[in-house]
């Protein structure tokens, strides 16, 4: 139960400072167990990875990120390669990685990737920026693999919409799966598998909803907390006394393969 105003004010500004204070560089969202829930795609996307990187002989993960989910991998591919563009996720991703025999790229998350013709027999990414179809045909040998989980239409529009406002058609559009496999079939591959999740977000506290949005950039661009504090008291006085906000997230994966 909520407190005096006073007492909630206090929680609201102790909650907010820290959230605001703490790093959000890499792709580790550790920092929210407790306070925020996320329910996972049903088809374990850092698992089946690993899965295709154990039978792999070179392999390429693009917007690597922190490294993390490539680090997760039981075993990698003897030629393994990740890029990633944001300097401070470039040297994570080197510090992880390296000590596994991974080679981190510095590179701008556009065309054209650093990298030969048919390069690799597997390329992977988990929730690309954008996925430059052409290229990834371009590096993956014939019968090579591209196996990606991506964040689908609307994700956590909910949060979204709570700050900007209702979303024009073609921003809830976005990101749409069908455009996705249409996209990797104009670029010669073949889609073998794609799917698509609604799942369930809660955020716990206001401290979490400010992390989220520090984090994940393009949600609400050019968020600050000084910025959208007064949505933010509003919000945590919502939270404080109706319980968790609640979004969908949607995730959708799709595996494409380059013929023969």
């Amino acid at each position: 139960m909520p407190g005096s105003p006073e007492e909630e004010r206090a929680r609201f500004d102790a909650l907010v400072a820290e959230a605001d204070a703490v790093s959000v560089d890499g792709w580790d969202f550790s920092w929210l167990d407790g306070r925020a829930t996320e329910q996972r795609p049903s088809w374990g996307y850092a698992r089946a990875m690993g899965e295709r990187l154990g039978r792999a002989h070179a392999a390429l993960d693009i917007q690597t990120g922190g490294g993390e989910v490539l680090a997760s991998a039981p075993k990698l591919p003897p030629l393994t390669v990740a890029t990633e563009s944001w300097p401070p996720n470039i040297a994570r991703a080197t510090a992880r990685l390296h000590p596994l025999g991974v080679v981190v790229v510095a590179d701008a998350d556009e065309p054209p990737l650093p990298f030969g013709d048919a390069a690799f027999d597997l390329v992977t990414s988990r929730h690309p920026v954008t996925t430059w179809w052409t290229e990834i045909a371009r590096v993956l040998r014939p019968g090579g693999t591209y196996f990606s989980q991506q964040v689908g239409p609307a994700s956590v529009f909910e949060l979204v919409e709570y700050f900007l406002g209702p979303q024009p058609p073609g921003a809830r559009g976005a990101r749409d799966p069908q455009r996705a496999g249409a996209e990797a079939e104009a670029a010669g591959l073949e889609v073998v598998d794609l799917r698509l999740e609604t799942l369930r977000t809660e955020f716990f506290d206001i401290g979490a909803v400010v992390y989220f949005l520090r984090k994940v950039i393009w949600m609400v661009p050019g968020f600050t907390v000084e910025q959208y504090r007064p949505q933010l008291a509003a919000l945590h006085h919502l939270i404080e006394t109706e319980g968790p906000f609640v979004a969908h997230t949607t995730r959708f994966l799709i595996e494409a393969r380059k013929p023969r």
